[in-house]
């Protein structure tokens, strides 16, 4: 069965929006790219329950949570209404990210894909981009990890972009389904 979804999970900053831009530039087929930031990006700009913390934590309600099911739930539907769909994720909450991730897509043919960066890496980027809170990436750089299971990682600490483009493509031809 053919990879319908690809879920690439890592911290900020770790390289993930960019392997989703060449992953899309190598797939032969078409496929949406959907993550985190453009779910954040949809947000009120208040009273949508997420605080970014002076220190790069990131906390998180109730209330943001119901509305980050509802995206979940609709991203699954276009995977299932037939479109390829990469997923670009921060799993701040490691396994039960993942696990809510998975009662959404579970019928879905999916390849969970972890990209791992080195935490002074990621803070280094972080800073070079000035587009996000100073801290953020070293603090989520193992704990989006801990307690996930991937079918595949990649570590873009000294990796391009490409190179875990071409890897992460080469494994779906394998047609590898978990």
């Amino acid at each position: 069965m053919a990879i319908e979804v690809i879920v690439l999970n890592g911290g900020s900053s770790s390289g993930k929006s960019g392997i989703v831009r060449c992953l899309q530039a190598v797939l032969p087929e078409p496929w949406l790219a959907v993550g985190t930031d453009t779910f954040v990006d949809a947000l009120p700009a208040s009273g949508s329950g997420i605080d970014f913390g002076a220190d790069g934590s990131v906390t998180v309600s109730p209330k943001f949570r119901s509305l980050e099911a509802a995206w979940i739930e609709g991203v699954a539907a276009m995977a299932r209404a037939g479109a390829r769909v990469i997923v670009d994720e921060v799993f701040l909450g490691g396994a039960y990210s993942q696990q809510r991730w998975q009662k959404a897509l579970g019928d879905l043919s999916v390849l969970w894909v972890g990209v791992r960066c080195d935490g002074e890496v990621a803070a280094g980027r972080e800073l070079a981009r000035g587009d996000r809170t100073p801290g953020m990436a070293a603090s989520q750089a193992e704990v989006v990890h801990q307690g996930v299971a991937y079918d595949l990682e990649v570590d873009t600490t000294h990796l391009e972009s490409l190179t875990c483009a071409h890897t992460i493509a080469a494994h779906l031809t394998q047609g590898y389904v978990r």
